[in-house]
């Protein structure tokens, strides 16, 4: 008989450790160190001393998962959410809101090497006015599972509250999911959206599977009695609205049309403050020309048309271009256009751009906007403020304005997310 050699499995002990946090990370991780290493800790806050069992140890770093804390912060606050720890939306909530600002301050200012100015923020319960949930028929139970993503995990948390939503949408939860579950097919549901539109609710459905006229009927009777906006997306790039008004909602006193799929900021209050503050930073003057970059449909384009001689809005999603054009025409905006354009090309050689711009701001995704920095440079503009959803690429495009002669006049956190790690800023660039 052939004989094989087999090693003896190496079995290791996970190390405990008693550590002493000493910062917060923007995504409500504990920091502390130990044998000249930085340990990540989920759950601790500064100040705080924690017996941790460590579950990853790498050269540079390690991560842990607290076996018993020793001492609570003064910061430590009860977390109002009853699935705070298990459901993945939230990261934050046991840490005090102002230590969560200053957190994510800190880590701003060191990734962009200048003070924070300021904090815009508003209420940090009840402001978001979008989500997206998961659904799941369990076959077994029969019963409809509807949630957000475990923490680390692809299974569902069947939520029951959400006090970050908006009170409107997060008392419609138990109604929706009564609604959703009671449908003949239930099993071919795939997700539910729920957005808070200026003038009310809506609903977007994915379904996989043609729905009944049962069914449709049943939905039909729950937008009536719920006075929300029904819309149905058999697939993916269909969407049919079935009962309500086309949403819209208000930016700086103008009414800006959209539809359920495209982006608007979840944080109203905050969008609100933001817009302010970039339209008070570049200083528009009646005889400015300006351009906004990245601009979607119009939520800054619109409030800088009102103060400007005219102002140019330039955006790579054809769809989105002509809702910006139609929301100029329907807040009688004339002295603004649209135009479709990919922004890694160079935009100065376009018609619109050969008398140059006074003030520009852009507004990109997370990738940021590496090559526009260039495009911008060139058109020399006074002002720039870049309003960024990522702190990293941020830092890596302001290097381009900075070598170019540009300096750092303001720097904004905004909270647009409280209790999770989402960390949003605006800066403001001027050249001297």
């Amino acid at each position: 008989m052939a004989q094989f050699y087999s090693a003896k499995r190496r079995v290791t002990t996970r190390q405990i450790i008693t550590v002493d946090v000493t910062d917060l990370d923007p995504f409500g991780q504990g920091v502390a160190h130990h044998n000249g290493k930085t340990l990540f800790i989920p759950g601790l806050l500064p100040n705080e001393r924690a017996e941790v069992t460590l579950t990853e140890d790498k050269r540079q770093y390690g991560r842990g998962l607290v076996k018993r804390r020793l001492n609570d912060s003064a910061e430590r606050v009860v977390p109002a959410c009853p699935h705070f720890g298990v459901c993945g939306g939230c990261q934050q909530q046991h840490a005090s809101v102002a230590l969560q600002q200053s957190s994510k301050s800190t880590a701003l200012a060191r990734l962009i090497k200048h003070d924070v100015n300021e904090i815009i923020s508003g209420e940090p319960w009840g402001y978001r006015r979008r989500a997206r949930l998961s659904l799941n028929y369990q076959p077994k139970t029969r019963t409809l599972e509807m949630g957000f993503r475990q923490s680390g995990s692809n299974d569902i948390v069947n939520i029951k509250q959400c006090p970050i939503l908006v009170p409107r949408l997060e008392a419609l939860l138990p109604e929706v999911r009564r609604c959703l579950a009671d449908l003949q097919g239930a099993r071919s549901l795939g997700h539910v959206e729920l957005v808070l539109a200026d003038n009310g609710p809506l609903m977007v459905l994915r379904h996989t599977a043609p729905l009944s006229v049962k069914d449709r009927e049943k939905l039909e009777r729950f937008s009536h009695s719920h006075e929300l906006a029904l819309f149905l997306a058999p697939q993916s790039e269909i969407l049919e609205q079935v009962t309500g008004d086309a949403p819209w909602y208000l930016s700086d006193g103008l009414r800006l049309m959209f539809s359920p799929r495209d982006f608007i900021q979840v944080n109203d209050g905050v969008n609100q403050q933001m817009v302010a503050k970039a339209v008070e930073w570049l200083d528009v003057q009646p005889v400015d020309r300006v351009l906004d970059l990245f601009c979607g449909m119009g939520n800054f384009t619109l409030p800088l048309a009102k103060r400007a001689q005219s102002v140019v809005g330039v955006e790579g999603v054809e769809a989105l271009v002509a809702k910006g054009q139609q929301n100029a025409l329907q807040n009688e905006l004339h002295n603004v256009t649209f135009f479709h354009e990919n922004l890694e090309d160079d935009v100065t050689l376009q018609p619109w751009a050969k008398h140059g711009f006074d003030k520009i701001l852009l507004d990109p995704a997370r990738a940021g906007a590496p090559g526009v920095m260039q495009h911008i440079i060139k058109l020399a503009p006074k002002r720039v403020v870049y309003v960024s959803c990522n702190p990293a690429t941020l830092a890596r495009d302001s290097e381009a304005l900075l070598r170019a002669g540009y300096q750092i006049q303001r720097l904004a956190m905004l909270d647009m997310f409280p209790h999770t790690g989402h960390l949003e800023s605006m800066v403001l660039f001027e050249h001297i």
